[in-house]
């Protein structure tokens, strides 16, 4: 029997068994978190990365984006929610005592910006692979703009045990833990993701309103409603984030990334990688010896890609991202459609990890042919009409046949089909947490008032407030209750340790370096000219 003749509801009852059940523990989750500095004044923060935080450059934990004011927070994979949320809890405890007066923005979308020169890029210090990092940054302000640069997410990464590969490759009669057998099961994982990935914004899409600064005079084709002094919001709107008012890159829209399998992927990846831009060439790459990007093609590096999920693996020193998978296939997907909860001192609960566990495993274990270009189109659509009016009454979508059907019709027929993979993983874990996590968020699909984008839209209607007045206020009570918390997963000795050894770190790469900037650039791209 092969997998391809098991519909979803027979694979589960294979996996559910008493001997195969517990394969299934020992899911692993990693989250990054960004969020931007400000100051006591509500604005962005222009002081430089807290040495006392250790190098942004080197610290496995605490590093930056973008911005020198955007923060990231990384906690390591781990297979308990609870230590996940403890991790991630601790560096926010720890970080907020080493930003005096500043504070922790809790939206996705910015604070108040005065214009594109108060967004500071990121200074990871003198080595070649710092200066990098920081002409990457300057590449993307060059191409477009630094606005769209400081909006602020959370991705969620997972990854199945290699128990469960054995068991379900032992079901089909495959070897144990092979590598080409998990890359497959991940791409078809990530397609899933993308005909059904709208539940997200759906259901945790936190930004339906914006600062009017953010457009900073800029028109926009969506018919924005306004309240307070600045607000813009859409009435119906769930994550504003997600829409052409974010990160977006036009220039990709006509690159067809294959998720049809890895090498296609990688092989698809590497073409925009090296696909020449002119309107990025008219930007110069080194104009009277500064350099202004890292080249002018459509992608400067993989990361540019903009993608609501990705296949990841862990590169090893100075390896590309492409290498990394070609090399060794898929070790983890990165989920980054995920706003910041902005009802959370942390930018994620537990709610949402045990529903990201469900949702995923589900993607993973239903069938998932690979992707028609029509398919593909109406997937967009319907992500673009959640993002943007997913909570107005009577929305319709496309299902995978292309029939309309209503969004709340829709996501309870998924809800049937996560049903299932939750009494499984409850089963496993000899608890019902799974089926409770799908029970409260069915209730969003019922009830929209419950949504998280719905929520902080009352808020602010109700009481007339600005978007930045509410972030503001969130900002100081969760400062507040972060000075007043107790370290619960590590301790003071650890984040000393690991400032103390990223700055050390940073130092012997700054030390080490042998070649010039301009060499290691061509050296990176392969484009370096040896002499005999």
């Amino acid at each position: 029997m092969t997998t391809t003749s098991l519909s979803l509801t027979e694979l589960l009852a294979a996996l559910g068994t008493p001997e195969r059940v517990t394969a299934l523990k020992g899911i692993r989750r990693g989250i990054e978190r960004e969020c931007l500095r400000i100051t006591p004044e509500g604005t962005l923060a222009q002081t430089d990365h807290p040495r006392s935080l250790g190098s942004a450059l080197t610290h496995a934990n605490i590093t930056t984006d973008y911005s020198e004011s955007l923060l990231e927070f990384i906690t390591p994979a781990t297979d308990s929610i609870e230590s996940l949320i403890e991790q991630l809890g601790d560096i926010h405890r720890h970080t907020i005592h080493h930003l005096g007066e500043e504070r922790i923005w809790p939206l996705s979308m910015p604070c108040f910006v005065g214009d594109e020169e108060s967004i500071r890029l990121a200074q990871y210090g003198s080595s070649n692979i710092g200066r990098m990092k920081t002409l990457y940054r300057q590449g993307l302000k060059n191409r477009y703009g630094s606005l769209m640069q400081v909006i602020a997410g959370v991705h969620f990464n997972f990854s199945m045990p290699d128990s469960f590969w054995c068991e379900w490759q032992d079901l089909v009669g495959e070897g144990c833990c092979s590598q080409r057998f998990i890359s497959d099961k991940y791409m078809g994982l990530i397609r899933n993701v993308y005909r059904f990935g709208w539940l997200v914004p759906y259901l945790f899409g936190a930004s339906p309103a914006i600062c009017d600064s953010f457009l900073k005079g800029r028109k926009s084709s969506l018919p924005f409603q306004k309240t307070g002094k600045g607000t813009l919001y859409l009435p119906y709107a769930t994550a504003l984030r997600l829409s052409d008012l974010g990160y977006t890159n036009s220039a990709q829209a006509g690159l067809k990334i294959s998720h049809d399998s890895l090498p296609a992927y990688v092989s698809s990846l590497r073409r925009a990688i090296n696909t020449h831009d002119p309107d990025f060439a008219r930007i110069g790459v080194k104009v009277n010896g500064e350099y202004r990007q890292l080249n002018d093609n459509v992608l400067q590096l993989e990361n540019e890609l903009y993608a609501p999920i990705r296949p990841k693996r862990t590169p090893r020193s100075g390896e590309k991202p492409s290498d990394a998978l070609e090399q060794r296939g898929i070790e983890y997907i990165e989920l980054r459609t995920v706003d910041v909860n902005p009802f959370t001192p942390f930018g994620i609960e537990v709610g949402q990890i045990r529903f990201f566990d469900l949702f995923l495993v589900w993607c993973l274990l239903r069938p998932s042919p690979v992707l028609s270009d029509d398919e593909v189109a109406r997937n967009r659509r319907n992500q673009n009409k959640v993002v943007l009016e997913g909570r107005r009454p009577g929305l319709t979508l496309e299902d995978e046949q292309g029939n309309a059907i209503g969004l709340k019709e829709y996501g309870l027929k998924l809800f049937d089909e996560l049903a299932e993979v939750a009494a499984l993983l409850d089963r496993c874990c000899g608890r019902n947490r799974y089926r409770e996590t799908l029970a409260m968020h069915r209730e969003k699909l019922l009830d929209p008032e419950q949504t998280y984008s719905a929520r902080l839209l009352k808020q602010l209607l109700s009481s007339g407030q600005d978007n930045g007045c509410f972030g503001d206020a969130l900002a100081s009570r969760y400062r507040e209750e972060m000075l007043a918390g107790e370290l619960q997963y590590w301790d003071e000795a650890y984040f000393a340790g690991e400032a103390r050894d990223s700055l050390a770190k940073q130092r012997e790469r700054e030390r080490s370096d042998s070649l010039s900037f301009d060499d290691f650039l061509a050296d990176y791209f392969g484009t370096r000219q040896t002499t005999v």
